[in-house]
């Protein structure tokens, strides 16, 4: 094994990934990403967007090839090792929100800070900074139940900022938001991570959302290509997301 070079922060060669049932979901995908990059990975749906995020913040391991986080193989890594990894370095961002559901908005948005041990009192200043921020410091104190699926998914946001990671994965972020709320919390969440310098993996289907990012690695049936032609969310769709509000 050879070490990814100084400057990339993540480093991934020759990525190869099946489902359960055998299916191919990854090919032989490469990658690098340089310290405070935004990096977009596009491509239509079922395309190995989201199994190329599983497998370079660790939640999965490869069933070929390696993935490099700085000097840290963690394809190699045992189950314990990246799960502190996860919670000490990485953050993560789901297309639907996924909330305790007996903590309120600004305890969601602490917990990360409160399990690596952070007080309680630091880690709700840092939760409100950035529910401000996302403009669902009002509903600090509402349960997940009590919000709409939009402020909801502002939540879990809040929650993947509020501990400054060291790499932000966010698997089609704004998938719940109304057309006219996505480009505000693209514009935070990109500020937030040059400001911070916190290199962000954008997984998105959207030809939109993939403009914010630096470069983007195209995906097509598991493999990267050149171009992929990405079709517009219209706000049909952006409607119908958040339909499942409740």
């Amino acid at each position: 094994m050879v070490a990814p070079p100084d400057n990339d922060v993540l480093w991934a060669r020759a990525l190869h990934f099946q489902h359960d049932d055998g299916s191919p979901a990854l090919g032989g995908v490469s990658l690098h990403v340089q310290e405070g990059e935004i990096v977009a990975v596009s491509g239509p749906r079922g395309s190995g967007k989201t199994t190329l995020l599983r497998c370079l913040s660790g939640l999965v391991r490869p069933l070929r090839g390696e993935v490099w986080f700085n000097s840290l193989p963690v394809h190699t890594m045992g189950p314990l090792a990246r799960e502190r990894l996860r919670r000490d370095r990485f953050a993560w961002v789901d297309p639907a929100p996924l909330l305790v559901p007996e903590l309120n908005a600004w305890e969601n948005a602490a917990l990360p800070l409160m399990l690596r041990g952070t007080s309680r009192r630091r880690a709700k200043v840092a939760a409100m900074e950035w529910l401000e921020r996302l403009d669902v410091g009002d509903r600090a104190r509402k349960r997940p139940h009590e919000m709409v699926q939009a402020e909801r998914q502002r939540v879990s946001i809040a929650r993947a900022l509020a501990p400054t990671p060291t790499v932000l994965f966010a698997d089609e972020p704004t998938a719940p938001l109304h057309r006219a709320d996505r480009g505000h919390v693209l514009r935070t969440l990109t500020t937030a991570a040059r400001s911070h310098g916190i290199t962000v993996i954008l997984a998105t289907h959207d030809a939109e959302t993939a403009a914010v990012a630096d470069r983007t690695v195209s995906l097509l049936d598991g493999r990267r290509v050149t171009t992929v032609h990405l079709p517009p969310v219209t706000e049909s769709e952006g409607r119908a997301a958040c339909s499942l509000s409740v």
